[in-house]
């Protein structure tokens, strides 16, 4: 099959992109520079020049392809605005559309206090307030399952593995910044995880036989953040601390306070276990084995920080 990964260089695109070459398919890389061109063919996955916030470049791109899975991040109405004009390429052809949404849309501003709130696929919620305009885009993509297409929606967890996750990092860059590994108010607050190449099996079996129309979610276990701090101070030899909203702004910036650590985000997967067969490997259920992966302290100590997760 020929796939088109559109984020193919970043985190989460780029496991993707491997899993989708080792099980022979031929991929293609979104590229928007020849920077970005240069690292695709270095992965050995070919590059296309277009931008999803270009959207005349997108339609010929669609018409060489057999699928196409999108991850590469971009402003909400980007967004749905590419997904369109892809979705409306592909009406009729039978090809596959995987667009990539995440569980922050199901986040609840807790302030670092747990929720006992956990969401299925399917269940109601809801939306965050701040990034809730993306159900729109997933209304959008799952009503093209029955316009000659297979169309599905992917909701990321918290990903982790090999030295990539940027909840991580952010936990280090608060460390290098403060002399203490900071959460916000208790910290007792979570996001549902997933080991990254898991999360990128999922996107696999869901191109090989997901359900048009389908939601899924992966989920492997939870861990608050506060623990996740304990776990990465022992580490690094240094104290914790509990921190205001206001200090988390400074310590990281408006965005990572808000979206990442002042809100719960409980998930589960029923579906994508169901559909798909989609189980996490035993060996990659403990976030905690990740904290100590050298890469983060490596980057720290070069005043580096890693790609976005679908650059």
């Amino acid at each position: 099959m020929k796939v088109l990964v559109c984020g193919a260089t970043g985190y989460l695109g780029s496991h993707i992109a491997d899993a989708a070459k080792a099980r022979g398919h031929q991929v293609f890389g979104l590229a928007r520079s020849e920077a970005s061109a240069r690292k695709l063919r270095a992965s050995e996955i070919e590059p296309v020049p277009g931008d999803l916030t270009d959207t005349a470049s997108l339609p010929p791109l669609i018409d060489t392809v057999d699928a196409v899975i999108s991850i590469a991040q971009v402003m909400l109405e980007e967004e749905y605005a590419a997904a369109k004009v892809m979705l409306e390429r592909m009406e009729g052809t039978g090809k596959t559309f995987i667009f990539t949404s995440g569980t922050g849309l199901l986040s609840q501003k807790t302030d670092g206090n747990w929720s006992e709130d956990t969401f299925a696929e399917d269940d109601p919620f809801v939306p965050s307030k701040y990034i809730g305009a993306r159900l729109e885009t997933e209304t959008m993509v799952r009503s093209f399952a029955d316009r000659g297409m297979r169309a599905m929606v992917v909701r990321p967890p918290l990903m982790w593995g090999n030295g990539g996750c940027r909840t991580i990092e952010n936990f280090y860059v608060s460390a290098a910044k403060t002399g203490a590994v900071c959460y916000l108010g208790a910290g007792l607050n979570l996001y549902s995880n997933v080991h990254v190449e898991d999360m990128a099996e999922a996107f696999m079996l869901a191109l090989e036989k997901g359900v048009s129309g389908a939601l899924y979610h992966c989920v492997s276990g939870e861990e608050n953040y506060r623990s996740i701090a304990e776990a990465i101070a022992r580490h690094l030899g240094v104290p914790t601390r509990s921190v205001s909203f206001p200090d988390a702004v400074e310590i990281w910036d408006k965005f990572t306070a808000l979206i990442a650590f002042s809100v719960c985000s409980r998930s589960r997967s029923p579906r994508a276990r169901r559909e798909l067969g989609w189980t996490p490997s035993p060996e990659k259920l403990d976030i905690l084995q990740e904290v100590i992966n050298p890469a983060y302290s490596e980057r720290m100590s070069a005043g580096r920080s890693m790609p976005s997760a679908s650059a």
